[in-house]
């Protein structure tokens, strides 16, 4: 069983990742962990020495290495990974793709706090932020829309989610 948690940035995948693994008793992997540590340099230091096309690459390979050694896991996914070099194609094809549809204005919340640690967000005030999270999660939604299973709900309960991935 191989499972992607996919969404956008800040919807909680490496949360609920870490909680369903445990509950499910299966390994868990942070495909940006995972990433940063093929690399051996944080997710910034890619970004500014290499660029986004280069992170990219190195997450479909990276996402590729892990799905293809791995029988069973659960994924967290970065907010983008779905939406670049047939991903989504791919891991719907190797597994069940779980969208966390987490609302704009929580993501908004979120992240408010967070953008020193992402460098897609880093140098955005609060309101371009806001514009910036409108914009790429329209450009997004087609891709996430692929995904096997749509989680709604908020707040998320582990319950609810494996309700709706096994089908109980």
């Amino acid at each position: 069983m191989k499972i992607f948690l996919i969404g956008f940035m800040g919807s909680g995948k490496t949360h609920w990742g870490r909680l369903l693994s445990e509950k499910l008793g299966i390994r868990f992997f942070d495909l940006d962990e995972q990433v940063t540590e093929h690399a051996g340099k944080t997710i910034p230091e890619i970004f500014a020495a290499e660029g986004e096309e280069q992170f990219r690459l190195l997450e479909k390979d990276v996402l590729h290495i892990i799905t293809e050694s791995h029988d069973n896991f659960v994924m967290a996914c970065g907010g983008g990974s779905p939406c670049y070099f047939n991903n989504i194609e791919y891991m719907n094809t190797a597994g069940t793709t779980v969208w966390i549809n987490t609302p704009q204005d929580t993501l908004h919340k979120r992240l408010v706090v967070e953008k020193d640690k992402r460098p897609l967000i880093k140098d955005l005030t609060d309101e371009q932020l806001r514009n910036f999270i409108q914009k790429k999660f329209s450009d997004r939604r087609i891709y996430y829309e692929q995904a096997d299973i749509a989680i709604d709900e908020e707040p998320v309960q582990l319950e609810k989610l494996i309700e709706k991935i096994f089908h109980v």
